[in-house]
C-alpha cells in the first residue's frame, strides 16, 4: 500500500506542479478574476465552467473556496451531449460507477461506495427509487466524500444534488427530439417575469415515447414542473414548486454470465417473459409540492425556510435470471412483484449570518431539519418458474401471478423520522487563508411494522457529523486545500429495518483529502486535482460461521481525481476528468456464493463491485462560425467486478460520441451520434450478483430541434 500511495502522491504532485506553472502565467496576465455575481434566479450563460455551487456549503460560494471535490455538470454540457437520463449525466463524472438499479431506478457508486439513497433535489432528500427526468434541471452537482454535516445520514462516497430551473426570467422554448429505436421526445420551458408586480412563473415539461435496442423494452414518460415566485416585500420572497412524473418501462435486469464474463450474445437479448410489456413492466409515479421562503433582515442576517412533501408509488414486475447451470448451458428464471407506496416531508430552516469576529469575516450557517417518511413495501418472489437456453433464450409465457406459492414475501411499513441541527462557518482568516468547519447532530428514528408477523422493530441513532477544511490561496488563480469529514450510515438507511440489522449501530465513513484548484483564461476554465483516502467501518456482513449479521467489516478507497473544464479561446469548450480508485474490502468475514461455479469466495481483499480502477472522459466542442458548431468525446471505463467475490468481470470499454449543430435565429438544430464505432460493452451491473449485467446501446443517433421565441 505504501508504494501505491507514493506513486499516487508523485502523480498528483506532478499534476499540481504543471498546473501551477500555467496558473501563474495566467495570474501575470490578470491580477483578479471577475467578481462573482450571486442572484436568486437567473438564466445561466452557456458555460462549461460554472463558478459557484450551492451543494457543498448550502450557500452560493465560489468553488475555489470549498475544501472538497465538487463536480458541477452545467446545462451547456447537458444540452451538447443530449443527455436524457441521470446515467447519461453521471457517466463522465470521475469516480462514479454505474448500476442497473434493479431496472427501476437511478443508482450509482461514488468512489467505490453505493449511493443508492444519496439523491437530492435543491438540497432536499429525494431517496425514492425511480428514474428521474431532466426537463426541469438546470445543472447537476456531485459532492465527493461524506456530506452528513449538511445532509444527514448516508453519503459514504458522496451525493448527487439536482438544481432545478427557477422562475425569474423571460423565456419561451420548445424542443422536439427524434432518435433511434422510434424515440420521440418533446419538451417545453415557458417563463415570465413580471418584475413590476413582483411575480414570476415558470413551467417545464416533457413527453417521451420510445422503444429500445433491448428486445421488448419501451418507455412511456410524462413530466410536468410548475413554479411560482412571489415578492412579498422588499426583503421577502416566496417560491412555490410542484412536480409530477410518470414513468413506465420494462424492468430490465440484463444478461447472465458464463465462465467469468457476461454471456456473448447480441445486445438485444432479453431473459424475461414473452409479453414483457404487460408482465415485466415497472410503473412509477412521483408528485411533489414544496416552497422556499427567503427573507433578508439586513446586510448581516438572512433566513431561508424550505419545505418539500412528496408521494411516490411503484408497481414493479419482473422476470430475471436467478441462477446459471454452466454445464447444461441453461439459465433458471425467477419472478417477482414489488409494490412500494411512500410519502414524506422534509423542512429545513436555515439562518445565515455575515459578521466580523477578531477582524476576520465569517459567514455562519445555522440550520434545523425535521422530516418524516412512511415507506410501505410488499414483495413476492417465485423461484425457478422456467428454464431457458443460456445463449439462445426463448422467452417463456408466464402468467402475471404464477400459480406456485411465493418463495418469499415481505409486507411491512417503515417509518423514518429525522430531527437534526447543524452549524457551519466559512471564515476568511487572511487574504490567502480560508477555513470551513461545521458539525451536525442527528436523532434518526426508525420503526418497522411487519404485517405478516405483527412484529415491530425500532431503533434510534444519535450521531455527530463533523467536517473541517483549510484553504490556501496564494493568488487569485490558485487554491490548495486539506479537509476531513465524517458521515454515518444507519441500519436500513433509507429502507425499513429487518430483524437481522435492527440492533446494529450505524456504519461510519471518514474522508481525508488534499487537493488543488486552478483558474485559467480569466476564470473561464478551471482544473482540479484531489488525493483522498475514504474509509468505511462497522460494515455489516454475514458471518458464515454463525450465519449472523456482524458489524466488523471495513472498506477503503485510496484515490486520485483530476478534472479540466471550461471555455477556452477561439470557440473551444472542454469537459474532462480522470479517476484512479484503489478500492478494497480490507476486513470482512463474509464469503460470496453468487458465482455460477465457484463458491465460498472470501470477500476480504477484493475490490468493491462496479468500481473501475481507472476511468476517464474527454468532451470537446468548437464554434465554427455562422451558427455552426461541432463536438466529439471519448469515455473510457476499466474492468469492473459484477459480484463481491470478484469472479465475474465486466470488461473495459472505450466509447466515442460526436455532435454537430447549427443555429439560425431562434432555431437550434443538433445531431448527436452515440457509440460512433458501434462497440459492444456492458454499461452497468447489479452490484451484488454475477447474472444481472446490462449491455450498452449500439451506435445510435438523436436529432434535436429547439426553438426559442
Amino acid at each position: 500500500m505504501g508504494l501505491r500511495k507514493s506513486k499516487l502522491a508523485l502523480l498528483v504532485a506532478l499534476a499540481v506542479q504543471q498546473l501551477a506553472v500555467h496558473a501563474q502565467t495566467a495570474a501575470q496576465k490578470e491580477e483578479a478574476l471577475p467578481e462573482v455575481k450571486v442572484k436568486s434566479a437567473r438564466e445561466l450563460p452557456p458555460t462549461y465552467n460554472p463558478p459557484t455551487a450551492v451543494s457543498a456549503t448550502k450557500i452560493e460560494a465560489p468553488l475555489r473556496d470549498i475544501p472538497q471535490t465538487v463536480n458541477v455538470v452545467p446545462q451547456a454540457v447537458l444540452r451538447d451531449q443530449a443527455v436524457r437520463s441521470m446515467q447519461d449525466v453521471l457517466k463522465s463524472v470521475p469516480g462514479v460507477g454505474l448500476s442497473s438499479g434493479d431496472g427501476q431506478r437511478d443508482q450509482v457508486t461514488i468512489r467505490g461506495f453505493s449511493a443508492i439513497a444519496d439523491q437530492f433535489i435543491d438540497g432536499m432528500r429525494d431517496d425514492a427509487m425511480y428514474f428521474r427526468d431532466l426537463s426541469n434541471i438546470e445543472q447537476v452537482e456531485v459532492i465527493k466524500g461524506p456530506a452528513s454535516v449538511l445532509y444527514g445520514r448516508g453519503s459514504s462516497g458522496g451525493l448527487i444534488n439536482r438544481i432545478t430551473k427557477k422562475p425569474g426570467i423571460d423565456k419561451n422554448e420548445v424542443s422536439l427530439q427524434f432518435g433511434s429505436w422510434n424515440q420521440k421526445r418533446g419538451e417545453f420551458d415557458l417563463a415570465r417575469n413580471y418584475s413590476d408586480n413582483g411575480v414570476a412563473f415558470r413551467v417545464t415539461g416533457a413527453l417521451e415515447r420510445a422503444d429500445s435496442y433491448r428486445d421488448q423494452q419501451f418507455l412511456q414518460r410524462e413530466a410536468l414542473s410548475p413554479s411560482l415566485s412571489i415578492k412579498l416585500g422588499d426583503a421577502t420572497k416566496l417560491l412555490i414548486q410542484g412536480e409530477y412524473l410518470s414513468d413506465r418501462r420494462v424492468t430490465d435486469f440484463g444478461i447472465p454470465s458464463y465462465k467469468g464474463r457476461p454471456v456473448d450474445v447480441p445486445s438485444n437479448t432479453y431473459y424475461g417473459a414473452a409479453d414483457a410489456r404487460h408482465f415485466d413492466y415497472t410503473q412509477s409515479r412521483v408528485t411533489a409540492l414544496g416552497f422556499t421562503l427567503d427573507h433578508r433582515f439586513n446586510n448581516e442576517w438572512s433566513l431561508r425556510n424550505a419545505f418539500r412533501h412528496y408521494d411516490y408509488s411503484l408497481n414493479r414486475n419482473n422476470t430475471l435470471v436467478g441462477s446459471v447451470n454452466e454445464a447444461a448451458l441453461t439459465a433458471s428464471l425467477n419472478r417477482s412483484n414489488v409494490l412500494r407506496q411512500e410519502d414524506g416531508y422534509f423542512n429545513q430552516t436555515e439562518l445565515v449570518q455575515k459578521t466580523t469576529i477578531a477582524g476576520m469575516p465569517h459567514q455562519l450557517l445555522y440550520g434545523v431539519e425535521i422530516g418524516k417518511q412512511n415507506k410501505d413495501q410488499f414483495f413476492r418472489t417465485w423461484n425457478n418458474i422456467a428454464t431457458v437456453s443460456l445463449f439462445n433464450p426463448v422467452s417463456p409465457v408466464v402468467p402475471f401471478t404464477p400459480s406456485t406459492t411465493p418463495s418469499s414475501s415481505t409486507d411491512n411499513q417503515g417509518i423514518l423520522t429525522t430531527n437534526s441541527a447543524y452549524i457551519q462557518d466559512l471564515v476568511t482568516l487572511s487574504a490567502q487563508w480560508k477555513a470551513l468547519a461545521g458539525v451536525r447532530y442527528d436523532a434518526f428514528e426508525q420503526e418497522t411494522q411487519n404485517r405478516s408477523g405483527q412484529t415491530i422493530l425500532s431503533r434510534t441513532d444519535r450521531a455527530w457529523s463533523p467536517r473541517a477544511g483549510l484553504v490556501y490561496q496564494p493568488n487569485e488563480t490558485q487554491s490548495y486545500y486539506a479537509s476531513v469529514s465524517k458521515s454515518f450510515q444507519p441500519s436500513g438507511e433509507s429502507l425499513p429495518l429487518a430483524a437481522t440489522n435492527a440492533q446494529i449501530a450505524p456504519e461510519e465513513t471518514t474522508n481525508q483529502e488534499i487537493g488543488a484548484k486552478f483558474d485559467f483564461f480569466d476564470g473561464k476554465a478551471s482544473a482540479t486535482a484531489s488525493l483522498f483516502r475514504l474509509e468505511r467501518t462497522n460494515i455489516k456482513f454475514t458471518d458464515p460461521a454463525t450465519n449472523r449479521l456482524v458489524p466488523i467489516g471495513t472498506q477503503r478507497t485510496d484515490g486520485l481525481e483530476l478534472t479540466f473544464s471550461g471555455d477556452l479561446s477561439h470557440g473551444w469548450q472542454v469537459w474532462s476528468g480522470y479517476a484512479y480508485l484503489d478500492a478494497e474490502v480490507t476486513s470482512s468475514p463474509a464469503v460470496d456464493n453468487s458465482d455460477n461455479v465457484v463458491k465460498n469466495v472470501r470477500v476480504q481483499g477484493k475490490q468493491p463491485t462496479l468500481t473501475p480502477k481507472h476511468s476517464a472522459s474527454l468532451w470537446l466542442t468548437k464554434a465554427l462560425g455562422n451558427g455552426l458548431r461541432a463536438g466529439a468525446g471519448v469515455n473510457y471505463v476499466a474492468d469492473r467486478f459484477a459480484n463481491p467475490g470478484n469472479t465475474v468481470t465486466l470488461p473495459a470499454y472505450t466509447l466515442v460520441d460526436a455532435m454537430v449543430g447549427y443555429k439560425i435565429a431562434g432555431l437550434d438544430l443538433q445531431l448527436n451520434i452515440n457509440n460512433l464505432f458501434d462497440r459492444a460493452y456492458i454499461v452497468s451491473g447489479h452490484g451484488s450478483a454475477p447474472n444481472l449485467n446490462v449491455p450498452g446501446a449500439p451506435r445510435n443517433v438523436q436529432l434535436t430541434a429547439r426553438y426559442t421565441f
